[in-house]
């Protein structure tokens, strides 16, 4: 296997400043990819950029709004001349509360960030992904497919992404492009201090200690990314799935 299997490339991530999506963009990078990365943290972008080298491009964007991620989107194609991967990790967990009890402003806002976000980005980045036949991942959830206790708007909006996956693969697989939706399990995040102060479901009771580093979904996220991953089956994945961790060269504990 080549040192650098992505040397050549260049990856768009969302959602990059922090956790799942800072680890993914150091991964990225060390595998030989040039990275845009973008959130609407711009001190914390700045200091990964500052931290992974010159091929970081720190690029501040609320993914709610399309035009500010067209405009980054843009600017990252003309600065790297061309985009192979994007990876849809900008997500929010809030509002956590039943029906009821949730503000209903604040649960658009879920919705329009991981799901209507979700959209913003590959609209703005599928021509540059069509050109190149790239990969986009989207980090998903297994609240895509199973309803958690005051997780309305969370559940709901990664059920949509991942039939928005789907709608991807019918329409431009055959183009060349590959589309995954990949669920990295519970991971050491500030998202999971925020699930575990609710206690609200099972899953705000599971510890510290039995989440995964953000290191381990980023290896196969980067690993879906390369070429060799083209025979994968593209659609819903999860880091359970022992085949796709053998073949990316992780080992989950325990």
């Amino acid at each position: 296997m080549s040192a650098a299997p992505l040397a050549g490339t260049v990856s768009f991530v969302m959602g990059a400043s922090v956790g799942i999506g800072a680890a993914v963009a150091e991964t990225l990078v060390a595998q030989g990819a040039s990275v845009a990365i973008a959130a609407r943290r711009w001190d914390e972008l700045r200091a990964l950029a500052a931290r992974l080298g010159p091929k970081v491009m720190p690029l501040a964007c609320d993914v709610a709004d399309h035009a500010a991620v067209k405009t980054a989107v843009d600017a990252a194609a003309a600065h790297f001349g061309r985009l192979d991967h994007l990876v849809n990790n900008a997500g929010v967990i809030e509002p956590i509360g039943r029906v009821d009890q949730t503000d209903p402003v604040q649960w658009a806002r879920a919705i329009q960030v991981n799901l209507v976000g979700a959209y913003h980005a590959i609209h703005a980045c599928l021509p540059h992904l069509l050109a190149t036949r790239g990969v986009i991942v989207n980090v998903s959830s297994g609240a895509a497919h199973r309803p958690l206790e005051g997780w309305g708007s969370y559940c709901a909006s990664k059920a949509g992404l991942a039939m928005l996956g789907r709608s991807l693969m019918l329409e431009y697989g055959t183009l060349g492009l590959r589309v995954y939706g990949f669920a990295p399990g519970g991971v050491r995040t500030a998202m999971q201090e925020k699930i575990r102060a609710s206690g609200l479901n099972p899953v705000s009771r599971i510890l510290p200690q039995d989440h995964l580093p953000p290191e381990l979904p980023a290896q196969v996220i980067a690993w879906l990314c390369r070429a060799e991953a083209a025979d994968y089956p593209q659609g819903e994945c999860s880091i359970r799935d022992a085949a796709l961790c053998q073949r990316a060269g992780i080992t989950l504990p325990g």
